[in-house]
């Protein structure tokens, strides 16, 4: 449930309740022996049974883990769902539910998104008989006719990675659905639950690569998966025990501090998100910005009917050729050149050579990932530092001495 005030940017409300929920779910002292106020710990790999066959509700740590527990109840209160799971990175969740499909299934993937989805399914999951199509989910008509008899799963990000395409998900998920038992996965690393709930939307499963912003301080490399599905929530409960690729107890600790501070962070985020887009999009410098927060973003009334507000993700193309790009990357002082995101500090990037370099150059090329499109990550540091340091690099890139 939201509140009904209106945001400054005309965003949706926030998520009622979400920073106690996030703070509180899963984490009662009265769990523990101990009655620890921060969740414990818990390094066991075995439990002691009262009898042959008798548990307490963990018996191997692969199967369940008190620490993981936890973590598993906060992330499910906070996107709105009845389960959740975690797994050891985000392509382990992705692989995961792959497993849910057969040979001979349809994928149907947003063109659109993270490399290492588009090498997962290219280069792994075709390999075991599954059929990919990429296809512009955000045109459903699109969609609408890639949906053959074999299709099983859809899976969107939004907004995607690089290009930040935002996706209608509840009108993706009525054309899926309307063909029967399709299922309907949204990558929801780059707004976390904090800023869109796709399950609300209709999605069937909302996944995260929670290294992003779900733990939000680059030192957990971890997946999490949820669904209001008991039957699909059995299926991926016994996937995760039977392929085993959970994370530790002290990833599932370290992200469940994370989630304590995630309201927090998405606000600062977001604000700092905004100025270094208007900053960048008023700059003469840049050819053009792509954020949803922005109303130049061609989606942008579709960003403030689904989402609550934008993380701090920006693209943007640098006038000039690869060597202005590169060269403002390596002048950077704040920002740090790095691939990942999502965390507290400010990172730089080129996808074209870095992380999208696996996709098909034809691929990028369609998509527009050219070698003038960089990505930044925008962090919590003072946003005038931030500012500054981008318009010093700016300006180096392209001084007569850069050449």
């Amino acid at each position: 449930m939201q509140k009904k005030s209106v945001t400054p940017h005309g965003f949706l409300p926030s998520f009622q309740h979400f920073a106690t929920q996030a703070i509180h779910v899963g984490q009662d002292p009265d769990q523990w022996t101990s009655r620890a106020v921060v969740t414990p710990i818990s390094m066991s790999t075995t439990f002691k049974q009262g009898a042959p066959g008798k548990h307490s509700g963990f018996e191997y740590s692969r199967s369940g883990n008190p620490t993981r527990n936890c973590l598993e109840k906060a992330v499910a209160a906070l996107d709105g769902a009845k389960y959740s799971l975690a797994f050891a990175s985000g392509l382990a969740a992705t692989m995961t539910i792959t497993h849910l499909l057969k040979a001979g299934d349809q994928i149907i993937c947003m063109d659109d998104v993270y490399g290492g989805t588009n090498r997962y399914f290219r280069r792994v999951a075709h390999e075991f008989g599954l059929n990919i199509s990429f296809v512009d989910c955000s045109k459903t008509k699109l969609l609408e006719e890639a949906i053959t008899p074999e299709t099983k799963l859809v899976w969107v990000e939004t907004p995607t990675n690089p290009s930040m395409k935002m996706i209608d998900i509840e009108a993706c998920a009525q054309t899926v659905h309307k063909h029967g038992d399709i299922i309907l996965v949204v990558d929801n690393t780059f707004m976390s639950a904090y800023f869109q709930r796709p399950l609300a939307l209709g999605a069937d499963i909302c996944m995260y690569s929670a290294t992003k912003y779900m733990n939000g301080h680059s030192d957990v490399v971890m997946g999490l998966v949820s669904v209001n599905s008991e039957s699909l929530h059995d299926r991926l409960r016994f996937l995760q025990n039977s392929i085993g690729a959970v994370p530790s107890p002290f990833d599932c600790y370290l992200c469940n501090r994370g989630l304590k501070t995630l309201q927090i962070r998405m606000q600062r985020h977001f604000e700092n998100g905004m100025a270094v887009a208007q900053f960048l999009e008023s700059n003469p410098l840049v050819e053009k910005v792509i954020y949803p927060g922005l109303p130049s973003h061609p989606q942008h009334e579709l960003a403030k009917r689904q989402c609550t507000g934008c993380p701090g993700m920006i693209t943007f193309y640098i006038k000039g050729t690869l060597q202005h790009a590169e060269t403002f990357l390596k002048n950077l002082k704040v920002f740090t050149l790095a691939e990942s995101l999502g965390g507290y500090e400010s990172l730089a990037e080129l996808p074209a050579i870095m992380t999208h370099a696996s996709v098909p150059k034809s691929h990028r090329d369609a998509l527009g990932i050219s070698d003038t499109l960089i990505r930044l990550s925008v962090g919590l540091e003072d946003k005038e530092d931030l500012l500054e340091d981008i318009g010093q690099a700016l300006k180096a890139a392209h001084s007569p001495n850069a050449r």
